[in-house]
C-alpha cells in the first residue's frame, strides 16, 4: 500500500474532492424517493402549496445531484490519469536502470504490456474506485436506513436476499481472480509476437514466412481469446444473479407491501419509495461486485507492475568513486569467469586473463559463440563477472559510476540500432552539443558522409523506425560515426563492419589510426582482414583465450588462428 500512496499524495485534492462530490450525489439519490413519496401521499389531500414546496426541493436536490455527479467524474478522471502517468513514468525509469541480466528476466513484450495494459487496468480501477468507493456503500447504507425507518417489518425481506446474493457473487469473484492473471500473461505473449514480427518484417518477407507468422499470431491471439472467454465465463453470471435477486426481492416487497396498502397500514407513496430503496440497495451491491470484479484484474496487474518496481538492478554504483573517470584506456582482465545462467556448470568465459595497453588496437577473433561479445560486454559493465575482475586504468570497473564508465567507453554493437528521427538526431547521441562540422567530420571518418549527402534531405533525412530505409552497411557506418562523436577513451567495435566491403573497411581502419591515435580500440571480427594490422590479435575458443600476438606470430604458432586464416584465404595465395 505504501508504494501506491506515493502516487496518490501529489493529487490528494482530486482524490478527496472526487468522493466528496459522489457523497453529495448519493445524499440526493437517497432523499429523492422520500420526496416523491410525500408528493404521492399528499396528492389526495389537494394541498398545492405543500406540493410546490416539495417540488422545489426535488428540483434543488436534482441540481445538487447533477453537480455532484459531474464533479465526481471530473476529479476521478484527473486523479486516475495522473496516478497512471506517474506510475508509467516510474516503471519506465526503473527499466532504464536494468542490466542486461535484469531485462533477460522479463520478455520485451511483457515489459511493454506492464507499461501499457497493466497500468491502464489500474487507471480504470482507480477511476471507478473514486466514483463508486463511497457512492456504492453510501447508497447501500443510506437506502437501507431509509427503508428501515420507512417500514422495519418490510425491511426483513432484505435480511434474507442480501446475504444470499453476496455469497453467490463472492464465490464467482474468487474463482475469476486467477483467470485474470492468466489472461494478462497471454497479453504478454501476443505483444511479444506482434513486436517481433513488426521489428523483423524484412527477415520475415525475405524468407517468405508470412504464413508462418500469421499462424503464430493466430495461435497467440487464440490463446488470449480463450483466456479472456475463460475469465469472462465466470463473470457473466454476476449481472443475471443480481437481476434475479433484485426481481425476487421487489416481488416479495410488492406481495407483503401490497397487503399492507390494501389493509390501510401503509400509504401507497411509502410502498413506492420502499421499492425504490430496494432497487438502490441491490444496485449498490451490484456496483460493489463490479468493483470487486475489476479489482481482481487490477490486483493481477498491480502484482505484475510490482515485480518490475521491486526488481533490483544487478549493477549499481554502491562501491563507486563518484569522481573517478576513464582517462587513459588501459584494460585488464584478471581471472574472469562468467555464466549467463548462474546455476549452469558451463562457463561462457573461463579464467580469462588479458591486458590491453592504452591507445593500442586489439583484434578479437574466434568461432561463433566462443565468448567474444561477452568478453567486451564486461568492459562497460553490461554484465559483471562471476569470478575475477575487469580493470580500466588500474581500477575495478565497479569503482566507476556507470555514467562515468560508459561515458569513457564507446561501443558499436553487433546488432546496429538506429532510432526514429533524422540522421543528425541519431548521430547527436554521440555528442548532443557537437557542431554540424564535427558531425560531418565523424561521418566522413566512418565513410558515411558521402552516402548521407546523396540523400535529398542530407543529414535531415528521416531514418524511419530502426533505420528501416538505409542498408545494413550504411546503418553500420552511421553507428560507427555516432560512436566516434562520443570521443571515447576505449572504442569497441563488435563485428560492426561485417556488412561493409573490404575497401571501405580499410578506409575506416585508416581513419581510426589517424583520428583515434590515443584511443584504445578493440575490434571483434569474423574476417582476419579486419584485424590483420592490429597491434595484437586475441584468439578465443570455448570461452578461453588460446593465443595473443601479431598476425605473423599467430600464423606461425597458433593452430586455431591458422584454421581461421586458411578457411578465408587460399593456401596457394598465402
Amino acid at each position: 500500500m505504501k508504494r501506491w500512496m506515493q502516487y496518490v499524495k501529489p493529487y490528494r485534492t482530486y482524490f478527496i474532492l472526487g468522493p466528496v462530490c459522489m457523497i453529495i450525489e448519493v445524499i440526493g439519490e437517497v432523499l429523492m424517493p422520500r420526496y416523491l413519496a410525500m408528493v404521492i401521499n399528499h396528492a389526495a389531500t389537494r394541498t398545492p402549496l405543500f406540493s410546490v414546496g416539495v417540488a422545489a426541493m426535488i428540483v434543488l436536490t436534482a441540481l445538487l445531484m447533477m453537480a455532484g455527479g459531474v464533479g465526481g467524474a471530473y476529479f476521478g478522471a484527473k486523479a486516475s490519469v495522473n496516478f497512471a502517468a506517474d506510475l508509467r513514468e516510474d516503471i519506465y525509469k526503473k527499466v532504464q536502470t536494468f542490466s542486461f541480466a535484469n531485462i533477460d528476466r522479463f520478455s520485451t513484450g511483457s515489459l511493454v504490456t506492464r507499461l501499457t495494459n497493466d497500468v491502464t487496468q489500474m487507471q480504470n480501477f482507480i477511476n471507478m474506485l473514486l466514483r463508486m468507493a463511497l457512492r456504492a456503500p453510501g447508497m447501500l447504507i443510506g437506502a437501507l436506513i431509509m427503508a428501515i425507518l420507512l417500514r422495519p417489518s418490510l425491511a426483513l425481506v432484505l435480511a434474507v436476499s442480501i446475504p444470499l446474493m453476496l455469497l453467490s457473487i463472492g464465490g464467482i469473484i474468487a474463482k475469476g481472480f486467477s483467470r485474470f492473471s492468466v489472461m494478462q500473461t497471454k497479453v504478454d505473449g501476443l505483444n511479444s509476437t506482434v513486436q517481433e514480427n513488426v521489428t523483423n518484417a524484412r527477415v520475415v518477407k525475405s524468407f517468405v514466412r508470412e504464413d508462418f507468422e500469421k499462424e503464430k499470431f493466430r495461435r497467440a491471439n487464440g490463446d488470449l481469446k480463450a483466456a479472456g472467454i475463460h475469465a469472462m465465463k465466470v463473470m457473466i453470471y454476476i449481472q443475471p444473479i443480481v437481476t434475479v435477486f433484485m426481481n425476487l426481492t421487489v416481488l416479495a416487497v410488492l406481495w407483503f407491501g401490497g397487503n399492507l396498502v390494501i389493509a390501510g397500514d401503509m400509504p401507497t407513496g411509502d410502498l413506492s419509495a420502499f421499492i425504490t430503496y430496494v432497487t438502490q440497495i441491490l444496485s449498490s451491491l451490484m456496483m460493489v461486485t463490479m468493483m470487486l470484479m475489476m479489482s481482481s484484474r487490477a490486483l493481477a496487474s498491480a502484482r505484475r507492475i510490482s515485480q518490475v518496481l521491486q526488481e533490483q538492478p544487478d549493477l549499481n554504483d554502491d562501491t563507486a568513486d563518484l569522481a573517478a573517470t576513464v582517462s587513459e584506456g588501459r584494460v585488464e582482465f584478471r581471472h574472469v569467469t562468467f555464466r549467463y545462467y548462474k546455476d549452469s556448470a558451463e562457463s561462457v568465459l573461463n579464467d580469462v586473463n588479458l591486458t590491453i595497453e592504452p591507445g593500442s588496437t586489439v583484434g578479437v577473433i574466434g568461432s561463433t559463440g566462443c565468448g567474444k561479445t561477452t568478453l567486451v560486454s564486461m568492459i562497460p559493465r553490461f554484465y559483471d563477472p562471476d569470478e575475477g575482475c575487469v580493470l580500466i586504468d588500474g581500477r575495478d570497473v565497479r569503482e566507476y559510476t556507470l555514467r562515468h564508465l560508459r561515458d569513457g567507453v564507446g561501443m558499436v554493437l553487433q546488432k546496429n540500432v538506429l532510432f526514429s528521427g533524422t540522421i543528425e538526431e541519431n548521430l547527436r547521441w554521440g555528442d548532443e552539443e557537437a557542431s554540424m562540422e564535427t558531425i560531418c567530420a565523424a561521418a566522413e571518418h566512418a565513410q558515411a558522409d558521402k552516402f548521407v549527402r546523396s540523400f535529398a534531405e542530407g543529414y535531415q533525412t528521416d531514418l524511419g523506425q530502426g533505420g528501416s530505409n538505409v542498408s545494413g552497411g550504411q546503418k553500420q557506418r552511421l553507428c560507427i560515426a555516432r560512436a566516434l562523436l562520443k570521443k571515447p577513451r576505449i572504442l569497441i567495435l563488435d563485428d560492426s563492419t561485417s556488412a561493409v566491403d573490404t575497401a571501405t573497411e580499410a578506409q575506416i581502419r585508416r581513419a581510426f589510426r589517424t583520428e583515434l591515435a590515443g584511443t584504445t580500440k578493440i575490434i571483434i571480427a569474423q574476417r582476419i582482414s579486419s584485424v590483420v594490422d592490429a597491434d595484437a590479435i586475441v584468439v578465443m575458443n570455448d570461452g578461453r583465450i588460446t593465443g595473443v600476438g601479431s598476425h605473423e606470430q599467430l600464423l606461425r604458432e597458433n593452430t586455431e588462428y591458422q584454421e581461421i586464416y586458411y578457411s578465408q584465404v587460399d593456401r596457394k595465395e598465402a
